[in-house]
């Protein structure tokens, strides 16, 4: 038997247009993004977008359509701009590709109404959801050819009307500021009559770029201060063509609360992206590609990141640490007798690193007879100690983070080291007339987490070995001397 050829012709059904637009654009507001960047593909300076409750319009100054492109703007799934992927008169890498933003947009209105002007053609293209799902078979939309001065600049106006729901203006712009190469030169958009700026990150910017074989991958990374650091939007912009896609954490996830600092943008042109625009091919050489440069660096980020927190960690320590020596010298003034150092002389000024110390003439009017002894005990006492911190005292080798301060008492005093020595040491020792005090320990971090405990923790612990140097061999005795050191720092004094 001879065998025949036939043709079965494949048909669309018209609504199916309109629930791909939907599918693929999930969100319906997403039609302003692809309308304002159909805008800056035609090399449009200036995009006015119109919001009021049940319309939207979108006015741009670009090149336009003929009748030609006007059929071509209607042409489902063109790929036109992929074989004219720059515009002629600035150069710029065209955005749209898929051309199914137009129909998404009829998930969020009834009418679809195009005004576009050319040299001398100005054509109007009237798409009304409605009338189109309930006509025959043939997909028809009425063309009106207008008067060429119908418009005076060439450029294309899109009316969005019958809105299903209303849109906030703050959620357009949001959108716009998103998905829009709003830093490109000759370009910008105004909405309901003011400027749309892109967004401005204050912090430590860190800026990147690296060459692949598929193309730069370049951006910048901003840590934020943690005033302004916030949980929404975590992650960083993955942007193609200047439009972000998606954020992505790259690792951040494991981070924990810190991660809250981190902002930026990467730029990678070379991206393959899903056809609704929300995503990456990740199975593909380039995003492979751009994981391993992004890898390494949020690897440098998180080394600076944690540098930035230990320096802000260390002028936290270093204010509770000045604020404790201060209210214990106070103490030791108060309490001459419980002093390791001797007596503080009257009127003797005694300014220590930090400002720990102070005058003994303005504490608590101490008279000559209780605090200054004589002249040459004084001065063989200071022989004696002098002899002993040469003969005895260790050097320690402290990290860069070490914070340390000195409180001076009369010819002598103490200096206080706020470091790490690792979580199995003690929480705190000394060593002649310096106190280490170790962050690391459990007790410590626990205690400075809070404002409020992390001074009094420290003036804990700096009494407690004052308390031992006046008398190492009696433990108890030296618990009294730190409780009454203690009791009389935290001690509210009236003027």
């Amino acid at each position: 038997m001879q065998s025949t050829n036939e043709f079965i012709t494949v048909t669309i059904d018209k609504s199916h247009i309109i629930t791909i637009g939907e599918r693929l654009y999930t969100e319906s507001i997403e039609f302003v993004r692809e309308l304002v960047n159909n805008a800056y593909d035609a090399d449009a300076t200036l995009v006015e977008v119109v919001a009021t409750e049940d319309t939207i319009q979108i006015r741009d100054n670009g090149s336009g359509m003929d009748k030609e492109g006007l059929m071509q703007y209607f042409n489902i799934g063109s790929q036109q701009k992929l074989y004219s992927s720059k515009s002629p008169v600035y150069g710029r890498d065209r955005i749209g590709q898929f051309g199914i933003g137009k129909f998404a947009s009829l998930s969020a209105c009834k009418r679809f109404e195009v005004i576009t002007k050319k040299d001398d053609f100005v054509g109007r293209v009237i798409f009304d959801k409605e009338e189109w799902e309930k006509s025959n078979a043939l997909w028809q939309l009425p063309l009106e050819i207008l008067p060429p001065d119908f418009r005076k600049e060439n450029g294309t106006t899109v009316i969005l009307s019958g809105l299903n729901k209303g849109f906030a203006p703050a959620d357009i712009e949001a959108k716009i500021i998103e998905g829009t190469p709003l830093k490109a030169p000759h370009f910008r958009v105004r909405l309901n009559g003011h400027t749309i700026t892109p967004r401005s990150l204050t912090g430590h910017k860190i800026p990147f770029l690296e060459g692949t074989e598929f193309g730069t991958v370049s951006g910048e990374i901003v840590i934020l201060p943690e005033t302004v650091s916030s949980a929404e939007d975590n992650g960083i912009e993955v942007r193609v063509k200047q439009v972000t896609v998606k954020r992505e954490l790259f690792g951040m996830e494991t981070w924990g609360r810190v991660m809250a600092r981190v902002r930026g943008e990467v730029n990678a042109d070379f991206l393959p992206i899903t056809s609704d625009r929300t995503g990456f091919v990740k199975d593909s050489a380039e995003y492979n590609e751009l994981q391993r440069v992004m890898q390494k660096v949020m690897g440098d980020v998180k080394v600076l990141l944690q540098r930035l927190t230990v320096k802000k960690e260390g002028r936290k320590v270093s204010r509770a640490l000045k604020e404790a020596l201060q209210r214990i010298y106070r103490a030791l003034v108060a309490n001459p007798e419980l002093s390791p150092f001797g007596a503080l002389p009257v009127g003797e000024s005694t300014e220590g690193i930090g400002g720990a110390a102070m005058t003994a003439k303005k504490h608590e009017g101490i008279t000559a007879e209780t605090v200054n002894p004589p002249e040459e005990e004084m001065k063989a006492e200071k022989e004696t100690k002098e002899k002993k911190i040469k003969r005895k005292t260790k050097v320690r080798q402290l990290t860069p983070n070490a914070v340390i301060k000195k409180m001076r008492f009369g010819e002598s005093g103490v200096s206080c080291v706020v470091d790490s020595f690792g979580e199995d040491s003690a929480e705190v020792f000394a060593e002649e007339t310096t106190i280490y005090i170790n962050r690391d320990h459990p007790l410590y971090k626990r205690e400075s987490a809070k404002i409020e405990t992390h001074m009094l923790n420290l003036a804990r612990l700096i009494t407690q070995e004052i308390a031992l140097m006046k008398d190492p061999r009696n433990p108890r005795q030296a618990f009294e001397r730190q409780s009454k050191l203690l009791r009389d720092a935290f001690i509210e004094r009236s003027n």
